[in-house]
């Protein structure tokens, strides 16, 4: 199943969150491994997502991303 962009940044912010948990991680192994499945899911859907739209894969990660740590400000 293709994902959408929504989907993308959804999951880069799983992945951002994982990495952000291994700081206080009581168990850093564990944290360490949940962040890699994170953002293993992160880049195989992009690929997926870039492959479906026939878009480069690079310049669809970068949208994310982008999204994700420099979301645009709301309308008050």
């Amino acid at each position: 199943m293709a994902h959408t962009f929504e989907d993308l940044v959804k999951l880069e912010r799983a992945a951002v969150d994982a990495h952000a948990q291994l700081q206080t991680a009581d168990d850093y192994d564990s944290a360490r491994q949940a962040w890699l499945a994170a953002a293993a899911a992160f880049q195989a859907a992009v690929t997926e997502h870039a492959d479906a739209e026939g878009k480069p894969r690079v310049d669809v990660e970068m949208a994310v991303k982008k999204a994700v740590r420099h979301p645009e400000p709301a309308d008050a």
